[in-house]
């Protein structure tokens, strides 16, 4: 017994000393960047070739492409603005969160092929969950942080 109190006191003494390193506002702000960065790529590259996304949302079967293109492009960036500006970070996440929840089981239907091509598909069809997970995630931490308590 005393050596388990002996690992967890090891234990939270480099969590304590990793956290000055890990625990910063840089780091934060890193990681948040991490999260965001596919979707600035995105909503860059759709508005300097708009052409492209418009196509794009054609080749997904989405109605009116051009105004599919266009919401995908907002939400791409002003989702990515808010959880980096930190205001309504809640909102963007979960703006996010719901788009890549929805352009997941659109752009990634890997059930539908066959094997060689079914494993790439339905890795990214994974990964896709993971940064809904993610976004939900900073969702959750922001309300709480508010006032302190979980709610639900």
């Amino acid at each position: 017994m005393l050596r388990m109190r002996e690992r967890i006191t090891l234990l939270d003494r480099l969590g304590r000393a990793i956290a000055v390193l890990v625990a910063t506002p840089p780091v934060h702000f890193i990681a948040l960047l991490g999260l965001c960065a596919a979707y600035i790529q995105g909503g860059l590259d759709k508005v300097l070739d708009f052409n492209a996304a418009i196509a794009e949302a054609q080749h997904f079967g989405l109605p009116f492409a051009t105004a599919s293109a266009c919401a995908t492009i907002v939400t791409e960036l002003a989702g990515s603005a808010l959880i980096l500006t930190g205001v309504y970070r809640w909102l963007g996440a979960l703006w996010l969160a719901g788009f890549t929840l929805v352009a997941t089981f659109v752009a990634n239907r890997f059930w539908e092929l066959p094997l060689p091509q079914r494993f790439m598909v339905e890795n990214s069809f994974f990964e896709h969950l993971g940064l809904v997970g993610g976004f939900l995630l900073v969702a959750w931490l922001d309300l709480r942080g508010r006032d302190g308590q979980v709610h639900g």
